[in-house]
C-alpha cells in the first residue's frame, strides 16, 4: 500500500469516513449473529444436557473460542492489517454457528461444544471490529469513533433475540429444532459481516494509519517493541470486570425467566432491551467519554452495574418490568466501561504494539466472559439468580476501585 505518507487532514477524514460506513456495514450483521448465543445458548444446553448447572457452558466455550480468535485476530493485524484478520475472524464464526445447527439436529453435546467454541469467533470478532474505527481518528474522537462502530451492531443484536420466536418455527419448518434456529441467522449474518470487510475495508485502516505516522510492525532484528502505557492496563482491567459481570447476569436470565414461566418471546423481548442498552447508548456514551473523562465514565460503569445486581436481586421472578430495567441497566453500564476502557486503550499505546495489545486485552475480555459463563450456572444451581445478581453487582464496585489508580491512568494521549 502506497500513496498515504503524505496526505491532508481534509483526505484522511475521507478515509475515516469511509472505513466507518463500512464498519458499521459489518456491524450490523454481525450484531445478529452474536445474538444468537446470547439468547438460546443455555437453553439449548440445558435441553440437551438436561441439566441445569451446565446451562452456563455454551457461554463460556463461545467466549473461550472468542478469546483464542481475539489473539490471533490482534497478531495477524498487527501484520497485516484490520481487513484479513476481522474478514476471516467472522468466516470461522458463521462456520461454526451452522456446526451448533449439526450438532442440535444430531443431539451430540461433544459437536455441540466444539462448534460452539468456533462460534465464538465471530463474538471476538465483532468486538474486534470497534478498534477499527479509531484507527484514523484523532485522539479527540476516539471515544466516539468507538461508539459509532458499536452502535451499529444495535440493529442486528436488537433484532436477533426477538427474531426468536420466528426462526425457532423456520428451523421447525425445515425440520430442524427450534432453538437451532438463531444460528442459523447467525451463520449467515457472519459470513456476510466477514465478505463486506474483506471486500470494502480498502484502503486498510491500520496500514494507513502506519504509513502517516511513518511506523512499521517491528520485527526481531527492531528489538522488542515498546510497552504500553500505565493506563492502557487500568482500560483493559475496566473491560475486563465488566465484561465478567455482565455476561454472568445475562446467561442466567434466560434460564430463570423460563423457571418462572415466561415464553421464549418474553425471553427474546429482555435479551433484545438488555442488548439495546449494551450498543444504543455508544454515542452518547462516545461524547461523554471524550468531554467528561474516561476515568469518570468507567467510574459511572460500576455503579450502573452495581445499580442493575441490586434491582435483579430484589426483582421478583414473574415480574417482567423489572427484571427490564435490571437487564437494560446492565447493558448500559457494560457499554460504559467498554468505551471509556477501549479508548485508555488506544490512548496508552502507539501503532507499533496497539493491534497487539488490542487482541492480547481482549483475550482477558472473553476468558472473563468465559468465567462468568461457567461459574453463573454452578452459582445459580447452588444457591438462586438473585444471589447471583446481587454478587456481581457487588463486584463491579472493583471497577471504582481500581480508578485509584487514577494517577496512573492520567498519561498522555498517543497521536498515532
Amino acid at each position: 500500500m502506497s500513496g498515504f505518507k503524505h496526505i491532508s487532514e481534509e483526505q484522511r477524514e475521507q478515509l475515516q469516513s469511509r472505513t466507518l460506513k463500512v464498519v458499521v456495514a459489518s456491524q450490523v450483521l454481525g450484531g445478529a449473529g452474536l445474538a444468537a448465543g446470547i439468547t438460546v445458548g443455555a437453553l439449548l444446553a440445558q435441553d440437551m444436557l438436561g441439566r441445569d448447572d451446565l446451562a452456563g457452558l455454551p457461554t463460556a466455550l463461545f467466549t473461550l473460542g472468542s478469546a483464542l480468535a481475539a489473539y490471533l485476530v490482534g497478531q495477524l493485524t498487527q501484520r497485516k492489517g484490520r481487513r484479513p484478520g476481522l474478514g476471516i475472524g467472522f468466516a470461522v464464526g458463521g462456520l461454526g454457528a451452522f456446526a451448533v445447527v449439526l450438532a442440535a439436529v444430531l443431539n451430540s453435546p461433544v459437536l455441540l461444544f466444539a462448534a460452539l467454541f468456533t462460534y465464538g469467533a465471530g463474538t471476538a470478532t465483532n468486538l474486534q471490529a470497534r478498534y477499527a474505527g479509531t484507527d484514523l481518528a484523532a485522539p479527540a474522537r476516539r471515544g466516539m469513533a468507538t461508539s459509532v462502530a458499536l452502535v451499529s451492531t444495535t440493529i442486528g443484536a436488537v433484532a436477533g433475540p426477538n427474531l426468536v420466536e420466528p426462526l425457532g418455527q423456520l428451523a421447525v419448518n425445515l425440520g430442524l429444532p427450534a432453538l437451532s434456529g438463531p444460528f442459523l441467522l447467525a451463520g449467515v449474518a457472519y459470513l456476510a459481516a466477514g465478505a463486506v470487510l474483506l471486500m470494502l475495508l480498502r484502503p486498510d485502516p491500520f496500514l494507513v494509519a502506519k504509513q502517516l505516522s511513518g511506523s512499521q510492525a517491528v520485527s526481531a532484528a527492531d528489538g522488542p517493541a515498546p510497552k504500553p502505557l500505565p493506563g492502557a492496563y487500568i482500560g483493559g482491567a475496566v473491560m475486563v470486570l465488566t465484561q465478567l459481570v455482565m455476561v454472568a447476569v445475562m446467561t442466567m436470565t434466560p434460564v430463570h425467566m423460563r423457571a418462572y414461566g415466561h415464553e421464549l418471546g418474553a425471553i427474546g423481548l429482555v435479551i433484545g432491551l438488555h442488548v439495546a442498552g449494551m450498543y444504543l447508548p455508544s454515542p452518547l456514551t462516545g461524547a461523554l467519554v471524550d468531554r467528561v473523562g474516561r476515568l469518570k465514565m468507567a467510574a459511572a460503569a460500576g455503579i450502573t452495574l452495581l445499580l442493575a445486581g441490586v434491582i435483579g436481586a430484589l426483582a421478583p421472578g414473574d415480574n417482567l418490568t423489572l427484571l427490564i430495567i435490571a437487564l437494560i441497566l446492565l447493558g448500559v453500564g457494560w457499554n460504559f466501561g467498554l468505551i471509556a476502557g477501549t479508548s485508555m486503550v488506544v490512548d496508552g499505546t502507539v501503532l507499533a504494539n496497539r493491534a497487539r495489545t488490542q487482541g492480547a486485552i481482549d483475550v482477558f475480555i472473553a476468558l472473563s466472559g468465559a468465567a462468568g459463563g461457567a461459574l453463573s450456572g454452578v452459582v445459580m444451581a447452588g444457591s438462586s439468580y438473585e444471589v447471583l445478581s446481587f454478587g456481581s453487582g457487588v463486584l463491579s464496585l472493583v471497577v471504582i476501585t481500581l480508578l485509584l489508580l487514577l494517577p496512573l491512568a492520567r498519561t498522555r494521549p498517543a497521536t498515532n
